[in-house]
């Protein structure tokens, strides 16, 4: 049996919402590509169908991941976030040892993160350092320039 994996209920949903337009209206034009290219005629020499054969395999791999993701999803509910600790749902700020720039960061499940908006994985090297840390407390993280330490200063749901 999979693992379960820890996602907020807003990531859940849109998970759902997108596995429904891969469902429903993406599988539809994949269908009818296979159809278009079908009559082009012989099939084996026929780019287009070869081509609409292997978006259709791509497309139903990640359906099944996806379904996968939600079938073993934990959803973590906005009132049960603590902002004793650090878990999923948490935002943090951090600074690391040595700079006066705080960071913050909201602590996702794997299928949510997103970098670039904020939201790093409770198993990226950070996320999983912080994880049932306390506001004041100091982690250590090792990365490729070697081990950086950061202090939590505050955390929020």
């Amino acid at each position: 049996m999979a693992e379960k994996k820890q996602m907020s209920r807003e990531g859940y949903e849109k998970l759902e919402q997108e596995l429904n337009y891969l469902i429903t209206v993406r599988r539809a034009e994949v269908a009818q590509k296979l159809k278009e290219a079908r009559s082009f005629g012989d099939l084996s020499e026929n780019a287009e169908y070869d081509e609409a054969k292997n978006e259709q395999g791509i497309l139903e791999a990640t359906i099944a991941e996806m379904e996968s993701i939600i079938a073993n999803a934990e959803i973590v509910e906005d009132d049960s976030i603590s902002t004793d600790q650090v878990g999923v749902g948490s935002t943090i700020e951090i600074k690391r040892e040595g700079s006066d720039k705080i960071e913050k960061f909201k602590i996702v499940g794997s299928s949510e993160a997103d970098p670039a908006e904020g939201k790093i994985s409770d198993d990226s090297p950070i996320g999983k350092a912080a994880l049932k840390k306390k506001a004041g407390d100091i982690f250590t993280v090792d990365a490729p320039v070697g081990e950086l330490k950061f202090e939590i200063i505050s955390i929020s749901k």
